[in-house]
């Protein structure tokens, strides 16, 4: 089983492996199991994200005269994005670095 991120190789169980796994995990819900697993990590990293920009952004907002903060996640991540004081990490981490 390999696993991959835009054709990218991220990580691969052996056969062995594969076996381990298969001894507490039925064998015919294997493969559905490893990616609802899968899916639960990713998807708790991003709630997790989400949150701590949601708690910086929201007062940033509310000063910078927003009036409409929309409720979809989405919309909401899209509006921080296009602040012209949005930073991503690698922006804040190479800011940090010239210093």
């Amino acid at each position: 089983m390999k696993i991959s991120l835009d054709d990218l190789e991220l990580y691969s169980l052996s056969d062995t492996q594969k076996k381990v796994i298969k001894d507490s995990v039925n064998s015919d819900a294997f493969e559905d199991d490893a990616k609802r697993r899968l899916a639960v990590v990713l998807q708790h990293k991003y709630e997790q994200c989400f949150k701590r920009l949601k708690t910086e952004w929201e007062p940033k907002l509310a000063k910078a005269g927003v009036e409409s903060i929309p409720t979809n996640k989405d919309a909401f991540a899209e509006l921080v994005f296009t602040q012209t004081e949005y930073k991503d990490r690698k922006a804040r981490d190479d800011e940090v670095e010239e210093i």
